[in-house]
C-alpha cells in the first residue's frame, strides 16, 4: 500500500476478567458516530466493529462514496453528511478523522452534547487549542482519546515496559526519525492554516509522543529546531509548511531526544521509522521492516548483542481506537491522563517557534 495514505488525515487494555465462580455484568455497547470515513476513519471504525465493543450507528463525510464505501462495512449505520447532523442522534461516542484544523471545534461540540470522543492526531493544531479541548472533556466528564496509534504497537509497549523497569539503565539520548517517502495526498496538508505545520505535526508527533511517554514524561527544558521546505530553510513563523525538519529536545536529568522527520525524502524506501533509546546499561530500537509503514521489530542492546523485544505479525493500527472504546463500554469517565498530550502540543509549539 502507497504510502500516502499513512498522511491521509480523513484517516488494549482489556476489560477485567471475572473472578472464578461469579458472573460478569454484560457491558452495554455504546452507541458510536463517525465522523469523516476516508481509509483512516473506516479503519478504524472496522477494528471497533469486529472487536464487538461498540456499535456502528452513523456515519458521515461530505463525501458520498465515503459514505457508501463505510456503510457497506456497517450496514445498519445511518449515512449522514453533516456533524450536525451526527449530533441530533443519540450517540454515546464520536470518532473523528476529518482535516486537522477541525478537529478541535468538532470534538468540542461533540463533548459538550455530553459524547466522549477520539480524534485523529493531532487534537488540535496549537498546544492551546489542545488545552481547550482537553478542559471541555473535563467539564463535561466524557472520555477523550487521540489516536498515538505507536503507543500501542507491541514493540514500543515491551521498550516502555523495560525502561520504566530501568533494565538498560538512565536513558541518556533519545534519536527519533520518521521519513516519508510519498509525502500528503490532501491540498489542505500544505496549508498551514488548516494543518497546523508540515511532516512535524504529522509524523513527528509520534515520535515526540513516543519520547515523552515512554520516559514518564519528564520536564522539557529547551527546544531547538530547524525547518526546511524544498531544500531550503523557513524563517518562522512561517506561510510555508515544512517538508524537512530537524530538532532537540533537552529533558529534565540531562536527556537530549534529536528528531528528524520528512515528506518525499528520498531514503530508498517508503518510509524510515525508528525510536531508539541509549541507556547507561544497554539500548533498545523500534524501527520499521524493509521500508515498511506496518511492521516494526523491537530489540533490545546490551552490548553487541541484540536480543529480540517484538517482531511481526503485530496488527496494531486500531488498538488505541478499540482501547478508547472498550473504555467507554466500561463508563467513559475522563481520564486525566489525556492532559499529557498538552506536552507533546507544547514542544511542536517550541519546534514551530510559536
Amino acid at each position: 500500500m502507497r504510502a500516502a495514505h499513512m498522511v491521509n488525515a480523513l484517516e488494549p487494555a482489556l476489560a477485567t476478567a471475572p473472578s472464578a465462580g461469579t458472573q460478569a455484568a454484560p457491558l452495554r455497547r455504546p452507541r458510536l458516530g463517525f465522523l469523516g470515513v476516508g481509509w483512516i476513519g473506516r479503519n478504524r471504525m472496522e477494528a471497533i466493529a469486529k472487536d464487538g465493543s461498540a456499535e456502528i450507528a452513523a456515519v458521515a463525510d461530505a463525501q458520498a462514496d465515503a459514505c457508501d464505501a463505510a456503510c457497506a462495512l456497517a450496514p445498519g449505520a445511518a449515512s449522514l453528511r453533516s456533524l450536525d447532523a451526527l449530533l441530533e442522534r443519540e450517540l454515546d461516542g464520536l470518532v473523528i478523522a476529518t482535516p486537522s484544523a477541525l478537529h478541535a471545534r468538532q470534538a468540542e461540540a461533540a463533548l459538550a452534547r455530553g459524547m466522549a470522543v477520539f480524534c485523529q492526531k493531532p487534537l488540535a493544531r496549537t498546544a492551546e487549542e489542545t488545552k481547550g479541548v482537553i478542559d471541555a472533556a473535563k467539564r463535561a466528564n466524557r472520555l477523550l482519546g487521540v489516536d498515538l496509534s505507536y503507543r500501542r504497537t507491541a514493540g514500543m509497549q515491551r521498550i516502555r515496559e523495560l525502561v520504566s523497569a530501568g533494565e538498560i539503565g538512565e536513558v541518556y539520548a533519545v534519536d527519533l526519525v520518521f521519513h516519508n517517502a510519498y509525502g500528503p495526498d490532501k491540498p489542505w496538508f500544505r496549508d498551514p492554516v488548516l494543518s497546523g505545520g508540515g511532516c512535524v505535526i504529522d509524523l513527528g508527533i509520534h515520535m515526540v509522543d513516543l519520547a515523552l511517554w515512554t520516559l514518564g514524561f519528564p520536564r522539557v527544558e529547551a527546544v531547538s529546531s530547524r525547518l526546511h521546505a524544498g531544500g531550503r530553510r523557513l524563517a518562522l513563523p512561517s506561510a510555508v509548511v515544512e517538508d524537512h525538519a530537524v530538532a532537540q529536545i533537552d529533558l529534565a536529568g540531562g536527556c537530549v531526544a534529536r528528531l528528524a522527520c520528512s515528506w518525499n525524502l528520498p531514503a530508498g524506501r517508503d518510509a524510515v521509522i525508528e525510536a531508539n533509546f541509549h541507556g547507561t546499561r544497554g539500548g533498545a530500537s523500534f524501527r520499521n521492516v524493509n521500508g515498511s509503514f506496518y511492521d516494526f521489530i523491537a530489540e533490545r542492546f546490551d552490548g553487541t548483542r541484540a536480543i529480540p523485544l517484538a517482531s511481526p505479525p503485530d496488527d496494531w493500527g486500531g488498538r488505541a481506537a478499540v482501547h478508547w472504546a472498550r473504555a467507554l463500554a466500561n463508563g467513559g469517565a475522563f481520564d486525566p491522563e489525556i492532559e499529557r498530550l498538552t506536552e507533546v502540543a507544547a514542544v511542536l509549539d517550541a519546534i514551530y517557534e510559536r
